[in-house]
């Protein structure tokens, strides 16, 4: 299969139709890993630098903000969030589940609406969307309200992690992307660690205008979202055809690099049902998703409960809060610190498998020690940080082998 400098399918082009289901498409083995030809007046390592100040700083702050107000709920949950709206434990695990039911049913949907929209306008709007919601999550006053909200969150949040993801495959290949999505998928440490010190301001403001804390966490932090919502509407980048600081032929070597590595380009090719039909019938697909539920469903449990675990071991509100911060930060530099190694090794099994097994291990500790402090805590780190870690080698892993560019989508 041969392609212009301009990323477009010569054979295809012939055809004279470019929504027609191509085959050849489904199949990474399809595509050459020959290097691409650098302009004469393109230098590749500056371009690249500019595409990663442009593209991977925003969508990561973006993630982290959409991290924050889902999990927020943790810290919350600290300054009498139960008490005051007389939840027990049926009631707040419901409320914690209750969002993951729009999430996951929006996900494919909001990914389509992406491609119709600019990702620009699509994920700037859900980005002021779940600040919304946010906000008047502290503003409920009772079981049913704080249902309502956390549904709301996940519809409006639906989008942010696959649309993310989907947007940064469009701009690197996939041997490039490994420190890229860690990055990215890193932004949650960053979140834990970000969301910790900002309750523990945030609490202090404790009755102030008759609002206990919690309400002032959901409430500052949702207006700090829709804040950098509008900002982020200039700011997240678009597909490269669109990229206006980019040159012609920068823009051209960059699709047609990508072209090589995944086929037709998100604006070349549109998604159709037949695409959506042949993604469920490859079992890798759902394989790959029941591994990715065997990781994300402990992260979330630390996400939403550590706050409560280190509350247990005799620490104060504010001193609870504080000491969330650490694991989450330590997590942060080794999983990038994991990333770069198997960028340079180019080895990935091990570089999931092993910490999944140390995570394991923080899990079993956690479980079997009760009169030990310091052992429970230091037990934190080596089940955040090595399980972060696993999620962002798996999530590049799982990725990479996925050619083209709607099967990164769905």
């Amino acid at each position: 299969m041969r392609f212009n400098i301009d990323g477009k399918d010569q054979e295809h082009e012939k055809g004279g139709n470019n929504h027609v289901y191509d085959p050849d498409l489904a199949h990474p083995a399809s595509f050459t890993d020959a290097e691409t030809a650098v302009p004469s007046n393109v230098n590749e390592r500056k371009l690249m630098t500019k595409i990663d100040i442009r593209v991977i700083p925003v969508l990561s702050v973006l993630y982290l903000m959409a991290f924050l107000d889902r999990t927020n709920i943790g810290n919350a949950s600290i300054f009498k969030l139960r008490e005051d709206l007389k939840l027990g434990g049926l009631e707040y695990n419901t409320a914690l589940v209750i969002f993951f039911v729009p999430y996951i049913l929006f996900e494919i949907p909001s990914n389509i609406i992406l491609k119709r929209l600019k990702p620009h306008v699509w994920l700037s709007l859900c980005m002021f969307g779940f600040g919304l919601v946010t906000i008047c999550q502290g503003l409920v006053v009772n079981y049913g309200g704080l249902l309502v909200t956390r549904f709301f969150l996940g519809v409006t949040e639906a989008g942010m992690f696959p649309g993310c993801f989907y947007l940064i495959s469009m701009w690197y290949t996939r041997k490039e992307a490994q420190k890229r999505y860690t990055f990215f998928f890193a932004s949650t440490t960053l979140a834990g660690a970000f969301g910790g010190l900002l309750a523990s301001a945030i609490g202090k403001m404790d009755g102030l205008r008759g609002y206990n804390g919690w309400r002032w966490i959901f409430i500052l932090e949702g207006v700090l979202t829709c804040l950098i919502s509008f900002a982020w509407f200039f700011a997240i980048p678009d597909f490269p055809e669109d990229a206006k600081w980019l040159n012609d032929d920068e823009r051209a070597f960059i699709k047609h690099r990508l072209a090589q590595d995944q086929g037709k380009s998100a604006i070349e090719r549109r998604i159709t049902g037949r695409d959506v039909l042949n993604c469920f019938k490859d079992y890798k697909i759902f394989l790959g998703g029941l591994m990715y539920f065997g990781l994300i469903v402990p992260a979330y449990s630390y996400a939403y409960f550590s706050p409560n675990i280190i509350r247990s071991y005799g620490y104060s509100p504010i001193q609870t809060q504080l000491f969330s911060v650490p694991p989450w930060a330590v997590a942060f530099v080794f999983s990038m610190l994991v990333a770069t190694c198997s960028d340079f090794l180019r080895h990935r099994f091990a570089f999931t498998i092993f910490p999944i097994i140390i995570s394991i291990t923080g899990f079993a500790m956690l479980l079997n020690i009760h009169h030990d402090r310091s052992a429970m805590y230091g037990a934190l780190f080596l089940r955040e940080k090595t399980q972060t870690v696993g999620m962002g080698q798996y999530e590049e892993t799982e990725l990479g082998d996925m050619s083209p560019h709607y099967r990164y989508m769905l």
